[in-house]
């Protein structure tokens, strides 16, 4: 069976999606799929094509605004592939479009997963816009699909509210499962990785670290890691945000404050794009991690953080309920006096809690989010799909 993952990257540009497409690719191969991978072309594909050796992998050239994304080689390419099912990661761009057409032009079946972009939040960034992509194309396309992929029962909910009735598959996202050495240089840090974008909090985080460092003792030590990519401009804003709240920061690229190579006494570090071995030892050297995000599908990066043993601060919107259960996070909302009271427990948490907090969050990513598990829920919604196999129990129907 040929599977083919479409999305408008194939790179780092495009976030966790990338991640969560790339290691799935691989996890499908073991069970017999042929996987192939299409995208558009962007500046990161060179760093990045080598992370899908052994994949049918292509990228094609834009044309037009980057935004939408159109690529007159694209269909050439999904005629070429010839896949027997297409599998669609993200909305609201040209790969949307090309997917109502290949299906209508080989009438084969295809799936998408939103990874939050129908979440009620997103909806409204760009409103008008997405309601015109809406209306010209994305609510066909979507209530075209054979199934539907959700992370969570949340985004069940959120597929619902937008009026689609297809079969849903709720399968969450997977990682992998390092091996764990601590590595311990200098300040305890409270880390914040993923894209610089104003729906992840960070402005009510800054806000609210200036409130809860006031009332600190000074022998505490606990620094503010802001990794991640910049988009739109928001990291500049997050400086001068910084700055008014009176936090001395500094820039300090991400594989200089892993390893302490560079000293840093600031209270806030903002250490740039983070990935592959230089994201690992981030992880590895942090003692915490924060998400204070508004909308999320299901996080990558908390599930992430869980596997390196980090206890975590997160809102309801990162939509891991089982974490909070568990004791693997605390809970903290979207505004800065809520997320200030959670910085203020974590300062007065001893060695031992945290240790706790960070190792419950480590067995529930063991039970249920790995690779090896979320590939195997998707083969069986690609078997059914393809009429090899019944309908698994995770697919709720309408």
């Amino acid at each position: 069976m040929k599977i083919g993952y479409l999305s408008p990257s194939l790179s780092r540009k495009l976030g966790g999606i990338f991640e969560i497409e790339c290691a799935l690719a691989h996890e499908l191969q073991r069970h017999g799929f042929e996987m192939h991978a299409l995208g558009l072309d962007d500046e990161e594909w060179q760093h990045d094509r080598e992370r899908w050796r052994g994949i049918h992998a292509r990228v094609y050239p834009v044309q037009g605004p980057a935004s939408f994304g159109y690529s007159s080689g694209l269909m050439a390419g999904l005629k070429e592939a010839d896949v027997d099912l297409l599998h669609l990661h993200a909305l609201w761009m040209y790969p949307s479009v090309a997917t109502i057409r290949w299906a209508k032009g080989n009438r084969r079946p295809y799936g998408v997963t939103p990874n939050g972009m129908l979440e009620g939040w997103a909806l409204a960034n760009s409103r008008w816009k997405k309601r015109l992509a809406g209306l010209v194309y994305e609510r066909s396309m979507l209530r075209g699909a054979t199934f539907l992929q959700a992370n969570t029962a949340k985004e069940l909910r959120d597929f619902r509210s937008y009026g689609l009735r297809n079969p849903v598959a709720i399968i969450p996202n997977g990682v992998a499962l390092p091996e764990i050495e601590r590595v311990q240089t200098g300040r305890r840090m409270l880390l914040f990785l993923g894209r610089l974008h104003p729906k992840k909090g960070l402005v009510n985080a800054l806000k609210a670290w200036a409130s809860a460092r006031s009332g600190a003792r000074s022998d505490e030590g606990w620094q503010l890691a802001v990794a991640g990519w910049d988009q739109g401009g928001h990291e500049a804003e997050l400086k001068q945000v910084a700055t008014e709240c009176g936090l001395r920061w500094a820039d300090v690229p991400a594989a200089e404050l892993a390893s302490g190579a560079m000293a840093c006494d600031a209270e806030v570090c903002f250490a740039g794009p983070a990935f592959g071995e230089t994201k690992d030892a981030l992880l590895r050297r942090a003692d915490a991690f924060i998400l204070p995000s508004f909308s999320e599908g299901l996080p990558m990066s908390v599930l992430e953080a869980w596997a390196y043993r980090l206890p975590v601060l997160m809102t309801d919107h990162c939509n891991l309920p089982e974490g909070f259960a568990a004791g693997a996070a605390r809970r903290i909302g979207t505004d800065a006096e809520s997320i200030a009271s959670g910085m203020r427990d974590l300062f007065g948490a001893s060695d031992a809690d945290l240790r706790e907090m960070g190792g419950t969050g480590r067995a529930l990513v063991e039970s249920r989010y790995t690779w090896p598990q979320v590939a195997a829920q998707m083969a069986e919604v690609y078997r059914w799909v393809l009429g090899d196999g019944l309908r698994p129990a995770f697919v709720e129907l309408e």
